[in-house]
């Protein structure tokens, strides 16, 4: 059966996360309500990263089947008009073929995220950044970062509702970098549980402000115990960067 990808990028403010709920929107209602509205018939889409409520993404996926439609009428679809469907926050940016086992969320290698954070007040950056106007510690936090990489069960980093067969996550890249005055926490790893990068920000956050040690850090890192990691930093200034594949070109 033909396979497709639908590339996506979106403002998640005003939506309950990624994936399809029964009593709240989600991105993934609102691009399947679209395609449903386009072609006249019916679409179910399957997610590769599962953002949280409020998280916004620069790329993400979608893979749907299709045997109803020929793929010339998908493939020649303008991009353009289903955006004049969707709602502003929400863009479609490509749609390609792909083969029939290829999957969107299995066969991502790794996904990006990075979270900002400002620290002189200002009223362009309250909604997409998170205002933190305390004293930091940037080598500390470099450190804490570097600790990360050392690990791969991040139990304790992740919220309790989290229904997953393994607590593994392989991070490759975990930094904090200046960038036009703001300060930025990036991360790359194979796979992230729920609320695992807002956990990691907000508990560095105390050991850059000296509020916890590197040592009390690392012991939250080799045991299961989440009620001393701070999940509370806001959700609007997380953003999914990237998704990444191996064999798979858009």
């Amino acid at each position: 059966m033909p396979r497709y990808f639908i590339e996506v990028a979106y403002n998640g403010k005003l939506y309950a996360g990624f994936q399809k709920q029964q009593n709240a929107n989600t991105i993934q209602a609102e691009v399947e309500k679209a395609l449903t509205i386009y072609f006249r018939s019916e679409f179910e889409l399957t997610g590769a990263s599962r953002t949280d409520t409020g998280v916004h993404a620069i790329q993400n996926f979608f893979h749907f089947d299709s045997e109803a439609l020929p793929a010339k009428e998908i493939l020649s679809v303008s991009v353009y008009r289903l955006n004049a469907i969707l709602p502003p926050a929400i863009v479609i940016k490509n749609i390609f073929q792909v083969t029939g086992e290829a999957h969107c969320r299995f066969d991502a290698i790794s996904r990006t995220y990075e979270y900002v954070i400002y620290k002189e007040k200002n009223p362009f950056l309250f909604d997409s950044c998170f205002f933190y106007p305390y004293k930091l510690d940037f080598d500390k936090l470099n450190i804490a970062a570097s600790e990360i990489m050392k690990y791969t069960s991040f139990v304790s980093f992740s919220k309790k509702s989290t229904q997953v067969r393994t607590y593994d996550c392989n991070i490759n890249e975990s930094e904090w970098y200046m960038k036009e005055g703001l300060l930025i926490y990036r991360v790359t790893a194979n796979r992230f549980l729920r609320g695992m990068v807002r956990g990691l920000v907000g508990t560095m956050l105390k050991v850059g402000r000296n509020r916890m040690s590197m040592e009390s850090f690392r012991l939250l890192l080799q045991q299961a115990d989440p009620t001393s990691v701070d999940f509370s930093v806001p959700p609007h200034a997380l953003t999914l960067i990237a998704v990444n594949y191996k064999n798979i070109k858009n």
